[in-house]
Order: C-alpha cells, then structure tokens, then sequence
C-alpha cells in the first residue's frame, strides 16, 4: 500500500499556530486518491487507489493555537487599566494646585479608586459569573470612558473623588470579567502565557503609559491625561464587541452548593479549599510585597539621598520587574503543567520576594539595592499571574469572582502590611522585618496550599 502526506503544519494566515490544509494532488502519473475536506487544525494523511483504506485524519493538539490577536481589545483594556491605577500620584501636585486643595486632600482621589473597586469586585465578579463576560465588560469599559471624561471636567474636590470612585467601579466591573474571559477562551496549556502577557500589559501601563500621561499632563495640563484616555478606552469599544462573543447565562445553581442564586454566591471561592488558601496566602504576599513598597521611595531616598527624578526611574525599574516576573511566571507554569509536573511556583516566588526586599531594603550599595527592586517585582510580577492562572482553572464556575476576591484581598493585604511597616519608629527596619517574615509566611502557606490543591483535584476526577 503507498500513503502520502499531502499536508504539514505551517503557520496560518490569521496568525495561529496550526496547520492550513492544502488541496489535495495526485502525484504525477498515480491515479488521484479519494480525499475529503479536512476540518481545522487537522493533519490528512491520503492513501492511493491501490488500497480502499480512506484518508488519515489526526489531530492536532488545541493548545497549539493560541491566537493573540483574538485578544487585541482586553489587552489594550488591561493596558489602559494600569496607566490609570498609577497615574494619579505623579500628577498629584499639579491636580491639587489646579482645584486648590492640598496634595494630602488630592490624594483621596486614589482612595476612592481603591476603596470602591475593592468592596465592589467581588459582586461585580458574580455578576460576571451568572450573566456572562460581555454584559459586564462592556458596562464597565463604557463605566470607565464616562468616569475619566468626568474627570477632566472637573473642577473641585468632590466631583473628582465621585470621578474616581466611578473608575473603580468601572474597573471592579471590566477587570475581572477580562481575567475570566481570557482565563476561558485561551487553550489550557498556554493559559498561564496568556494570562501572564495580560498582566505584563498592565504593568506596561505604569512603565510607559504612567510617563507618557506625565509629558501629556506638563504639554497641556493635567485634564488632557484623562481625555486621552478617555479616547483610548472609547477606541477598544468596537473591538471587544468583535472579540467578546456573547455567552449564555449561568444556572442560578452553577457550581453546585456555592451559594446559588444568591448574594451569598459572592463568597463561592472562600468555600472551596484551594482557593481559599490561595487568598489568604495572597493577603500575607501583598501584605509583605505592597505593603514594603508604598515605603520604598523613603527608604531608598534616604540610604542614598536620591532625588526625586531618580525615585520616579526607579517606579520604571518596578514596572519592568513586574512585566518580566508575569511573562515569566506564565511560560514556566504551562510548562510544569504540560510537562505533568507540580513546580512549587507561589513558594518559590514568595522566597525570592523575601530576598528582593532585603536586598533593597538593608543590601550593601545601590547596586544590591536596585538589583533587589528588580527581583522584588519580578518574584511580585510572577506571583499575580501565577494565581491569576489558578483563579482561572480550579473553579471554572466562579472565575470572575474567584479573580475579584484575589484583588480585593491584594488591597487588604496593602493596607494590613502598610499599617503594620508604619507602626515601627524606623520604616526601613519596618520594610525589613515585615517584608521579609511576611513574605516567608506566604512561602509556607503556598506549600500547605498545593497540597489542598492536590486533594481538590483527586476529589473532582
């Protein structure tokens, strides 16, 4: 019997990893062999007349194709998302001589953000959960368009406070339903790629989206930094309605015994084992990591009486250990996933943590020091996507809930580590003490995690 291959794995036009499959032709001077259309991502293997064996059809594995630009307009989101988060501080001066109010009475501004986004994602998340990802997106970016034009309108105190407080909303309601959507949508052995390339665009956001807001904000004021996002979140608009496909609603009982249709559903992921374990080990993390870094610049200011400007390089330096530590962090999960391998990923990045924040906190010489930023938010930036990447895939049920609950306990933890560094006469050895024990706490429940993990997983198959 002769057999052909008649077609190879070759890049796609749409940009996907797969095989296109080609017509197919009879060698010359053979009798063509009887083929049929093969369906995407399919291999065909043609047999000749001589034999009535029909055509080969094998498969081609799904988490081959990964098409990045499916997810073009969440990931424009995500960017938008992390200027936002961070732009407000560097403008903080030139917004509070504008409305006439201190720097300390502008800084509410960020509070609200983070206040209201931390109390409403987890219900928000629900929302997702029950009636699907782009009801709630979609909401929330146009949330998001209405709450930075409010902004740049506005000309006292209050009527920015409720500006940002509607940025938090918007941001509660679109991002989780964006780490679920992709999380749901993207092959699961390069989930944690996927996932990992979103977070690094939203750091991307602080490293080059907080400065460029910056030049905007000193060439035309600082309204003109919240129209351009204004425009840019108006842009991503008619992509997400192309990309997010409408899904239907969730049974009010999805995930069986997680609360049902009720608001008590909010709390679905403090009831499985693994993902409440993961939040708490995300509290003790963000208490160390954010909680370490809101005194960072005083630290590093005064070890070696850094200017200003050198302390904002720096806030880029933190930015690019984030992207790198997401990027990172993804690649080397799927490949421990794909491998059938369980790399202790949380704690191992919460050691490095622990590392980073003694270098730069107590390390001998601004270069330890800034090599100790680096690892800092490299372990942090790898950390996020590495329970992103968990959130996604333990309990599918509740996605967007599960990822609300791992922010708002990031802003818990910021607030517990940040009370608990200013509570010592000296913040440096504050850093140093609660960065570090906390960040070892946070190793140790990662181990005691994994194994919840484990035995969640037996239960479910």
């Amino acid at each position: 019997m002769n057999a052909c291959l008649v077609a190879a794995p070759a890049a796609a036009e749409d940009g996907r990893i797969g095989p296109p499959v080609p017509p197919l032709r009879a060698a010359d001077g053979v009798p063509g062999p009887r083929t049929r259309r093969a369906p995407p991502d399919k291999v065909v293997v043609a047999v000749s007349d001589v034999s009535d064996s029909p055509p080969i059809v094998a498969d081609v594995p799904e988490q081959e194709v990964f098409r990045r630009w499916r997810y073009a307009g969440v990931f424009a989101l995500l960017f938008l998302f992390g200027t936002e988060t961070f732009l407000v501080s560097p403008l903080l001066p030139t917004i509070a001589d504008s409305i006439h109010v201190s720097e300390a009475a502008a800084a509410s501004t960020v509070t609200a953000y983070v206040l209201v986004y931390a109390i409403c994602a987890p219900f928000l998340g629900l929302l997702s959960d029950r009636f699907g990802r782009r009801r709630t997106l979609l909401a929330g970016t146009v949330l998001f368009v209405l709450s930075n034009a409010a902004a740049a309108l506005s000309t006292d105190l209050t009527l920015l406070v409720l500006s940002r407080a509607l940025a938090g909303l918007a941001a509660a309601a679109a991002g989780p339903a964006i780490w679920a959507h992709i999380a749901e949508t993207a092959p699961d052995a390069v989930r944690g790629r996927a996932l990992g390339l979103g977070m690094a665009l939203f750091s991307t956001g602080q490293v080059i989206g907080v400065p460029l807001g910056g030049l905007l904000a000193g060439a035309a004021g600082w309204r003109a930094a919240f129209w351009a996002l204004t425009v840019g979140t108006a842009a991503a608009v008619p992509v997400l309605l192309r990309q997010v496909a409408p899904r239907p609603a969730a049974p009010a009982d999805a995930g069986g015994g997680a609360g049902g249709g009720s608001a008590l559903a909010v709390l679905a992921a403090w009831r499985d084992p693994a993902l409440r374990r993961a939040l708490l080990v995300n509290t003790a993390f963000n208490a160390a990591n954010l909680g370490a870094y809101t005194f960072l610049g005083a630290v590093l200011g005064e070890r070696f009486d850094l200017s200003v400007q050198a302390l904002g390089l720096i806030g880029v330096l933190v930015g690019a250990g984030s992207v790198a530590g997401s990027l990172l962090g993804g690649r080397l999960g799927d490949q421990a996933r794909a491998a059938g391998r369980r790399l202790p990923l949380l704690p191992v990045w919460s050691v490095l943590l622990a590392a980073g924040i003694a270098l730069a906190v107590a390390g001998p010489g601004i270069v330890l020091a800034l090599l100790g930023v680096l690892l800092w938010f490299t372990a942090s930036g790898a950390f996020v996507t590495d329970q992103q990447t968990l959130a996604g895939t333990v309990a599918p049920a509740h996605r967007a809930t599960s990822s609300a609950w791992l922010t708002s306990t990031m802003y818990a933890g910021t607030g517990v580590g940040a009370w608990a560094v200013g509570a010592f006469g000296d913040v440096a050895t504050g850093s140093l003490i609660v960065g570090v024990v906390l960040a070892l706490v946070a190793a140790a429940g990662s181990v005691q995690r994994r194994g919840a993990l484990r035995g969640t997983e037996g239960a479910r198959q």
